[in-house]
């Protein structure tokens, strides 16, 4: 068992008994603690809404944040809440059932931006853009309902990743989705804490807790889509070199604005030599020479 304590949380019991699993767990939990601290996410009495699409990433969100509110180290209140986007053959009682079960306090909203989506977008487009900023607003406005003063997402850092490199490539800009930020309009935390956690070991955790896992049948029945362009082409670089992943996320903690060619983010102008910070007309020291 994961623990053989009697008030452990429902969503957390049933854990295979294998040192395996117990690994994959603990890196997970130190994983996402190491990015609450980081990024001081944690406001004691706080309330949280945590976002739950039914995949893999944010049952593996909503488990974690339990398991470190169970443990004393996450002083906040969980809302969990699923937008019902109205995608023909969503299952929409899977997550009601599963959070109802497993006594997670929870909203589910039902707000048919499918249609929407589909009429405004033209045929052959992608859909993710229109589609992620609909459930955005929608996510906003029910966090201010209910008294969050965050909404709490499940991505993972290999999305972080893919996001820096759709930047690159089809952006023009250096720039991914960072940790912890504020809503344009400025009354609202995003926290992303899975920002270290690795997506193979958010599959093998929710898989091996047998969650009801849903698959985003609005953005996967799309083929050619940039980010799954990305995300194979990181496969690929992963196969050949195991561990790349690690170290190209690591260089997204490890920015040097001095050298970057970005006139806004260092001082270039000012850089002056040893020689040209002397007084005009001084004479440089020639004793020794």
């Amino acid at each position: 068992m994961l623990d053989d304590t009697a008030d452990l949380p429902l969503i957390l019991q049933g854990a295979p008994d294998t040192t395996e699993f117990r690994k994959l767990r603990k890196r997970i939990i130190r994983e996402t603690r190491a990015v609450l601290d980081q990024y001081g996410m944690v406001e004691p009495g706080a309330r949280w809404l945590v976002c739950l699409s039914g995949g893999k990433d944010s049952y593996t969100l909503l488990a974690a944040l339990i398991e470190l509110k169970w443990r004393g180290l996450l002083p906040v209140e969980l809302l969990a809440c699923n937008l019902d986007q109205g995608q023909p053959g969503f299952p929409a009682t899977v997550l009601p059932d599963f959070l109802t079960r497993m006594q997670v306090p929870h909203r589910i909203e039902y707000q048919d931006t499918y249609s929407i989506v589909m009429d405004k977008v033209p045929q052959g487009r992608t859909y993710c853009a229109l589609c992620s900023r609909l459930r955005r607003g929608n996510l906003y406005r029910i966090a201010r309902e209910e008294g969050c003063s965050a909404v709490v997402l499940g991505h993972h850092r290999d999305d972080l990743l893919e996001t820096f490199f759709m930047n690159l490539f089809h952006g023009g800009r250096l720039a991914t989705m960072p940790p912890k930020l504020v809503n344009e309009e400025g009354d609202l935390f995003v926290y992303r804490p899975l920002a270290f956690v690795a997506e193979e070991d958010c599959d093998r955790f929710a898989r091996a807790m047998n969650y009801p896992i849903i698959p985003c049948d609005l953005c996967g029945s799309q083929d050619g889509l940039q980010r799954m362009q990305v995300k194979a082409l990181l496969n690929e670089w992963e196969k050949r070199t195991p561990g790349r992943r690690n170290v190209m996320f690591r260089a997204l903690m490890n920015v040097r604005p001095s050298h970057l060619p970005d006139p806004a983010l260092f001082d270039f102008m000012g850089l002056n030599t040893s020689a040209s910070a002397r007084p005009s007309g001084s004479v440089p020291d020639l004793k020794g020479m």
